[in-house]
């Protein structure tokens, strides 16, 4: 059960750090950008992955950078999938 829950609150800062980070208006509500976190944060998981072949540490600093990195990718394909539709 906490598991859950400090995914979902690390999903919460990292969606909200990766959004503040994007220029621009994204109309999502809290549990979007909880989702947006979480989505990052794997996509940023398996950047490190392919880079380094070993699993991130959400403790460590290359975890939490990859985890905003892996946000900004998400938030970025998703305003072009707006922009397109």
């Amino acid at each position: 059960m906490f598991a859950i829950i400090g995914w979902a609150i690390f999903g919460l800062i990292v969606g909200l750090l990766a959004r503040l980070l994007v220029p621009g208006r994204q109309a999502m509500g809290l549990l979007a950008t909880m989702a947006l976190g979480v989505v990052g944060s794997l996509i940023g998981g398996a950047i490190t992955w392919m880079i380094h072949g070993a699993e991130p540490n959400m403790y460590q600093p290359s975890g939490w950078i990859m985890s905003i990195i892996g946000g900004i990718i998400v938030v970025v394909v998703a305003l072009r999938m707006q922009r397109t539709a």
